[in-house]
């Protein structure tokens, strides 16, 4: 069955404990899973939206049972909702999602017209986040569109997109400074259009460089910028230089591989272990999110990506 961009993102980004859309999972060993003995150097979490689509869907009990076997500290992508469950498994929700997928997601900070609604569905999360200890919101540039759903409305320049996502952020950065949450700015790829979960043609924000520069002209500590190595590598490559040159407003990390956005193998482009000790050197000590699209055994999927990541 093929998915829209908007099904697939409702469906993704849903804070339920539930999926309902087709994807390419297949089914999965038991719960009965060895524990891993982690090194403890990198906080891994599991990004829940990936587990929850295709064949064995996991709910969020699932997704904690399997994610704390392995070793991570955090579900994330998660809900508030679903903040009760991690907490009974003692794990945490690295990054909270934020309003998918309309505001602030396609209708982001680029598009002043779209502040009201952006900078109020940020609010409520940010408030939601700081009272379970939450400790990042995502947040987004926005498409490009001047009506973020139409591409025919014209685009955003690139220089009137980054002072509009300046100015919207600075318009919420004292309240998450307020709240000890942080605000994570996501970068994304603009270059695969196969899959609404692959790339985002039409993202202003495909230019880490970009993010970053909007990240850092707001001023605030609780803006930040969510550096995806699978989206980084697509766009901009270079992924170990471009972590020393972010690092002040790196925020969280998430992986996948690339191509594809599947598992972390030996089918995929990106070398894992050694972008990982560039994480530690440049004293990183947030979470990385596992953010993969299975496309076999999910378990044995992330157990791979654990083991490879944990350096």
């Amino acid at each position: 069955m093929s998915l829209s961009r908007r099904y697939l993102l409702r469906s993704a980004f849903a804070a339920g404990a539930g999926g309902s859309s087709a994807g390419v999972i297949q089914p999965s060993t038991s719960l009965n899973i060895e524990p891993l003995q982690l090194r403890g150097r990198i906080k891994h979490s599991v990004v829940f939206w990936c587990f929850n689509v295709g064949g064995d869907q996991w709910d969020i009990e699932k997704t904690c049972e399997i994610s704390k076997r392995l070793g991570c500290v955090s579900v994330e992508i998660c809900g508030p909702e679903t903040w009760g469950v991690l907490k009974k498994h003692g794990m945490t929700c690295a990054i909270a999602p934020n309003g998918m997928p309309g505001a602030p997601f396609m209708k982001g900070f680029n598009n002043p017209r779209y502040h009201d609604e952006v900078i109020a569905t940020t609010s409520k999360m940010i408030d939601d986040c700081a009272a379970a200890n939450v400790p990042n919101v995502i947040a987004f540039t926005g498409y490009k569109w001047r009506d973020a759903e139409d591409p025919t409305s014209g685009e955003i320049s690139l220089e009137e997109g980054a002072k509009n996502c300046v100015d919207g952020l600075k318009k919420i950065a004292a309240y998450a400074e307020k709240k000890g949450v942080t605000i994570c700015l996501e970068h994304l790829n603009t270059r695969d259009g196969s899959h609404p979960m692959k790339g985002h043609p039409g993202y202003q924000g495909d230019d880490i460089d970009y993010v970053c520069d909007i990240a850092r002209k707001v001023g605030s500590p609780r803006v930040k910028v969510l550096f995806d190595i699978y989206h980084v590598q697509i766009m901009n490559g270079d992924v170990i230089r471009r972590l020393e040159q972010c690092k002040d407003v790196i925020g969280h990390i998430h992986t996948a591989g690339n191509p594809g956005r599947a598992e972390l193998d030996d089918k995929q482009e990106i070398n894992f272990p050694p972008i990982m000790r560039k994480i530690l050197e440049i004293g990183y000590d947030g979470y990385v999110g596992h953010e993969f699209i299975p496309t076999r055994d999910p378990v044995e999927g992330l157990r791979e990506a654990i083991l490879l990541c944990d350096v």
